[in-house]
């Protein structure tokens, strides 16, 4: 299933990022340069409804901002906080759809159990539970559609934000902590990467009491869908 970067996703990348957050941006202005009057509680719930629709490493810039004290007001503090864990989840037709194309139309055959709506949901893709053949409980992280052309045209906007701060303060140069956001995001769409690390540090914490590395499973993984063993845990904040 081909979901690569590519000039036709990039641009409806930019008209979806349009449409979600320019009418929001809109009022904001009103607000400040027309003294239109503007409920912040509501405006914080829609900025974050956009944000958690949108996906991707806008959501991740909104979730980063959530924890930094004073960085946005409290109002969008407390809304944004919650994409870390209780961002939107796709539906089960679109987890269907996805799962088709990554394992093949017979997919279901493959898992004893599939649950059909996501335990957890982030900005590049979400995770849902199932139970495979020999009756090992699995998760299975899927990505979501078109994330390398999302990636790549939120990085494009994100360098022109970052430009026009670098001009107000000449203190800060931001072309390294551009590329090191860019870098890890494209890290971050290899689910085949993040397997082999995976496969790594199981064997060199191997014993190591108090740390447990979930078993990846390579006949049920590729590149946009990786599926590991189970693990129960608590959040860490």
């Amino acid at each position: 299933m081909a979901d690569d970067n590519s000039l036709g996703g990039r641009v409806r990348r930019y008209a979806q990022v349009g449409s979600a957050v320019g009418g929001l941006a809109a009022r904001l202005a009103g607000e400040r340069y027309l003294g239109m009057s503007l409920d912040r509680e509501r405006h914080a719930s829609d900025l974050k409804a956009a944000l958690g629709g949108l996906k991707g490493p806008l959501m991740k810039v909104a979730q980063l901002l959530a924890t930094i004290p004073d960085a946005v007001p409290k109002e969008y503090a407390n809304e944004l906080a919650e994409l870390q864990s209780n961002a939107p989840a796709m539906g089960w037709p679109f987890v269907k759809r996805r799962m088709q194309g990554e394992l093949g139309p017979d997919w279901q055959k493959r898992f004893r159990s599939f649950e059909h709506e996501a335990v957890k949901a982030a900005s590049l893709g979400q995770v849902h539970r199932a139970v495979g053949p020999e009756g090992e409980d699995l998760a299975c992280k899927l990505q979501y559609p078109d994330m390398g052309s999302a990636v790549e045209a939120d990085l494009k906007q994100l360098k022109l934000i970052m430009s026009l701060y670098e001009r107000m303060d000449k203190a800060i140069t931001t072309d390294e902590i551009h590329k090191e956001i860019a870098d890890r995001l494209r890290e971050e769409l290899d689910y085949e990467r993040e397997a082999k690390h995976m496969r790594f540090y199981r064997a060199a914490l191997k014993g190591e009491a108090g740390v447990s590395v979930p078993e990846p499973f390579s006949d049920l993984s590729t590149k946009r869908l990786l599926t590991m063993s189970w693990l129960e845990g608590t959040p860490m904040v």
